[in-house]
């Protein structure tokens, strides 16, 4: 209805959300800073990686319909979230994907996808991800796949993502130096082709993954080593926003037909899920009654 598509509409590519996109990378940036700095530090073993994907995983609480109004460029929100990230966490795969990544490290690099999710904050810990696993020597190519147009608030599309880099190559080096150094690193990623950017208009669409567009599945399939899918509205499309026994296995519902291996980071905001232990459900439900949908607790899911 905004003529997105039609070159001649006053509406042509206009992203009805790039206020609330801009005013959420502004006010995180304390936050990304503190991210930023960590990132280069990681070493590339199992545990590195392991804090890596952390920052991707619950940077997902800090989506921009989650992001708190009142959170300022001089106060690290994040921080306070990853305090409690380790007893927060219902199920954690994060050893076997070590595993499949220093497999990937073994034979000179792999083909990484992340399947982004937002933009703001979270697709700072997205970029900061994918900086690790280009140094770690786990990824030679790490391809974003994005939005084709706006939907959500909060969707990420290439233009989020090359204006975020830009954003974070232009910050005062004084001020924010990782930040400012990491903006300048992921632009030469870019430039080299070690990172790519692709979007699809499947991402979104309310389709179950396994109804995945031919052209895509096949892609995934053939070339992808491992995807990482980012964020709660891409893994209900994962389980087709059905009603799993919560204890369900991850590789039995997901693994049996995602075209490639697959790891899934999410922060929980809707009453789906699974691969989650009966013990650790109740003690998330004693914890806080509305522990399935206000982004408290998290997982990390793989399959191959």
């Amino acid at each position: 209805c905004l003529g997105y598509w039609d070159p001649s509409s006053d509406g042509y590519q206009y992203d009805p959300f790039s206020k609330q996109k801009l005013a959420g990378l502004e006010s995180s940036t304390v936050s990304a800073e503190s991210v930023l700095t960590k990132i280069p530090q990681l070493p590339p073993t199992d545990e590195g990686l392991q804090i890596a994907l952390s920052m991707p995983l619950w940077g997902n609480k800090m989506d921009l319909s989650l992001w708190p109004a009142d959170a300022s460029q001089n106060h690290d929100v994040f921080a306070e979230i990853l305090e409690k990230a380790h007893e927060n966490l219902l199920h954690d795969d994060s050893g076997a994907v070590a595993k499949h990544c220093a497999s990937l490290r073994e034979k000179g690099g792999g083909t990484v996808d992340i399947i982004v999710d937002n933009a703001g904050f979270e697709l700072v810990t997205d970029l900061a991800a994918a900086q690790y696993l280009v140094d770690a020597g786990i990824a030679k190519t790490v391809t974003f796949q994005l939005k084709s147009h706006p939907t959500f608030v909060s969707d990420a599309l290439t233009k989020d993502l090359l204006e975020t880099v830009d954003y974070y190559c232009g910050l005062d080096p004084d001020k924010f130096p990782a930040a400012h150094a990491a903006g300048l690193k992921w632009k030469s990623f870019l430039e080299s082709g070690q990172w790519k950017c692709e979007e699809n208009a499947f991402w979104v669409q309310g389709l179950p993954m396994w109804k995945m567009h031919a052209p895509l599945f096949d892609d995934l399939k053939a070339r992808c080593d491992l995807a990482i899918v980012k964020g709660d509205a891409n893994y209900r499309r994962l389980l087709g926003d059905l009603e799993w026994d919560t204890s369900a296995p991850f590789d039995k519902v997901v693994g049996a037909y995602f075209p490639c291996p697959v790891c899934a980071l999410r922060t929980l905001k809707a009453e789906i899920g699974c691969g989650m232990a009966p013990e650790e459900t109740e003690r998330a439900a004693k914890a806080d009654k509305n522990w399935m949908v206000n982004g408290r607790f998290g997982v990390v899911h793989f399959s191959t």
